[in-house]
C-alpha cells in the first residue's frame, strides 16, 4: 500500500498556514510596540512565563505536524514501499535511519579520536596545555560575555539609563547555528563512521538543550553569575534523578553522599548572600524565588539532555561530532521558527543596529560556545572524561573568581565555605569514581590470571 502524498501535503499546508498566521500577527505586534507607546500586550511579553508559553506554542507548530507526519510514514511503512530517488532517501534518513551495517562503538570513536600513538612527556604536556587553555579561554570568555549581555544595559550614559537585551532565544539561536556550521565543517573534513540514527530522534535532546539554555539565560536576569555557576556544579543531583527515571540506573552510596554535600554547599552559598553587599543584586524575595525556579528548570532540562544523548550513543554508536551536528540542526530549526513567528529577529536586529557593541559581544559569545564544544570533544578523545571533568570543574571556580573581580560580586566567608564544600565534593566524587574503576580492573585482571593458570 503506497502512501497517499496528499496527506503529507495537507499536514504541511495546515502547519505552514498556522505558522505564517502566528508569525505575521506577532511581527505586527512587535513592530507596533517598537513604533508606539508600550501597550498592555507588549508589557505582558516582559514576563518570562509569557515568553516561555509563546516559545512552547512556536515549537508546537514544528513538533505537532512533524509528529503526525512521522506517525503516518511509519504506519504506512514508507521505507518499504517508497522507490529510489532523492526525496524518498531524505525521508528515510529523517524518519527511519539506516539499519544496515551499523558500526561498532570503536569505529564510531575513530572520527574524533586519533589512533593510539606513543607520545613523549613533552608532547603530552603541550597537548594537555593546549586543551586546558582552549577550554578555559572559550568558556571563561563565554561566561563573562553572557553576564555582560543579560545583566547590564547597553548605551547607558550619565543622562540615559540605556536598555537591556531581553531576547534569550536569539542568543540560543546564534550559539547553535555557529556550532552547527562548525560541526558540519568538521564532518566534511574528517573521516566519520556511517550514520545510522533517524534524524528526528535528535529533536528530543535538541528541545531539552535549547530549553536548558533559555532557562540559563533567563535566570541571569534574576541571580548573579556566581550563583548560577555554583548551581550548575550541583546539577549532579537532577542528573542522578533523571538517570533513574530515563535509564533505570543505580548509584553507589558515595554518589548520594557527595550529592548531599553539594546541596549543603550550595545552600550555604545562597544563604550567605548579602544583597546590600552586592551592588548588582536585587533584594526582592520574588526575584530570588524566580531565579531559583529558572535554575531548577535549567538543571531538569539539562539532565534529560545528557541522559537521552547517552541512550542514543548506546543504541546507534554515532560519533560526538555527529551528535553535535544533529542536535544543533534541530536547535536551529526550533529557535529559528520561533523567532520568525514571534518577530524576534526583527527586534534583535534593531537592537544590534542601535548598539554595535552588542553585535560584537554576540559574535564572540557564539564563537566561544562553538569552539568550546570542539575543545570538549578533542579533550575527551585525547585524555578521557576524567581529565575533562577536572578541567571543567577548575573552570567553574575560575569563572566565579573572574565574575567577582570584573562585576564586583561580594561573597562572605560562609559563601566561600559553601564554594569549597561544592568543589571539594566534586573532586571527591571524581576520585571515588576512578578508585572504584581501578579496583574493578584489578579484580578482573586477578580473575583472568587465575582462570589462565587453571
Amino acid at each position: 500500500m503506497k502512501m497517499p502524498r496528499c496527506s503529507i501535503g495537507m499536514f504541511f499546508g495546515v502547519s505552514l498556514s498556522l505558522g505564517l498566521l502566528v508569525m505575521f500577527m506577532l511581527i505586527h505586534v512587535s513592530m507596533a510596540a517598537s513604533e508606539a507607546e508600550p501597550t498592555w500586550l507588549s508589557a505582558l511579553q516582559e514576563f518570562w512565563v509569557v515568553r516561555l508559553l509563546l516559545n512552547f506554542i512556536a515549537y508546537g507548530t514544528v513538533f505537532i505536524p512533524a509528529a503526525l507526519i512521522i506517525r503516518h510514514l511509519k504506519n504506512t511503512k514508507y521505507n518499504e514501499t517508497a522507490g529510489p530517488g532523492c526525496f524518498p532517501s531524505v525521508v528515510r534518513m529523517c524518519v527511519f535511519g539506516s539499519e544496515q551495517d551499523k558500526p561498532s562503538l570503536e569505529e564510531a570513536g575513530r572520527s574524533i579520536a586519533t589512533s593510539p600513538v606513543e607520545r613523549t612527556f613533552w608532547q603530552n604536556f603541550l597537548t594537555l596545555t593546549f586543551c586546558f587553555v582552549g577550554l578555559q579561554v572559550s568558556y571563561l570568555t563565554w561566561g563573562v560575555l553572557q553576564e555582560r549581555i543579560m545583566k547590564h544595559a547597553y548605551g547607558a550614559t550619565e543622562e540615559l539609563p540605556g536598555e537591556k537585551f531581553t531576547n534569550s532565544q536569539f542568543l540560543v539561536f546564534m550559539n547553535r547555528i555557529l556550532a552547527f556550521l562548525l560541526a558540519v565543517t568538521t564532518i566534511m573534513c574528517t573521516r566519520q563512521s556511517r550514520h545510522t540514527a533517524p534524524l528526528y530522534k535528535y529533536s528530543y535532546s535538541s528541545f531539552s538543550n535549547i530549553m536548558s539554555s533559555w532557562f540559563q539565560y533567563e535566570a541571569l536576569k534574576f541571580v548573579s553569575f556566581p550563583t548560577q555557576v555554583l548551581a550548575k556544579a550541583s546539577k549532579i543531583i537532577p542528573v542522578m534523578l533523571m538517570g533513574k527515571v530515563v535509564s533505570k540506573k543505580s548509584y553507589q552510596y558515595y554518589e548520594y553522599v557527595t550529592a548531599a554535600a553539594i546541596s549543603l554547599g550550595v545552600s550555604l552559598f545562597l544563604l550567605s548572600r548579602d544583597p546590600e553587599g552586592d551592588k548588582h543584586s536585587t533584594t526582592s524575595t520574588v526575584t530570588t524565588t524566580t531565579g531559583v525556579f529558572l535554575m531548577v528548570g535549567y538543571m531538569a532540562f539539562d539532565s534529560f539532555t545528557s541522559n537521552w544523548q547517552g541512550e542514543l550513543f548506546t543504541q546507534y554508536k554515532m560519533s560526538s561530532i555527529q551528535m553535535m551536528a544533529g542536535v544543533n540542526l534541530f536547535s536551529c530549526i526550533f529557535t529559528g521558527v520561533s523567532l520568525l513567528e514571534q518577530g524576534g529577529f526583527f527586534g534583535a536586529f534593531v537592537f544590534m543596529m542601535k548598539h554595535p557593541t552588542f553585535s560584537i559581544h554576540v559574535c564572540i559569545l557564539s564563537l566561544c560556545s562553538a569552539s568550546g564544544q570542539l575543545f570538549i570533544f578533542y579533550t575527551i578523545s585525547q585524555f578521557g572524561p576524567v581529565t575533562f571533568t577536572i578541567m571543567m570543574t577548575i573552570r567553574q571556580g575560575l569563572a566565579i573568581l573572574l565574575s567577582c573581580v570584573i562585576y564586583h560580586h561580594a561573597i562572605s566567608l560562609i559563601g566561600v565555605a559553601g564554594i569549597v564544600v561544592v568543589f571539594g565534593s566534586v573532586f571527591t566524587r571524581i576520585y571515588c569514581n576512578q578508585r572504584i574503576k581501578a579496583l574493578k580492573r584489578a579484580a578482573a585482571a586477578t580473575q583472568s590470571n587465575g582462570t589462565a593458570k587453571v
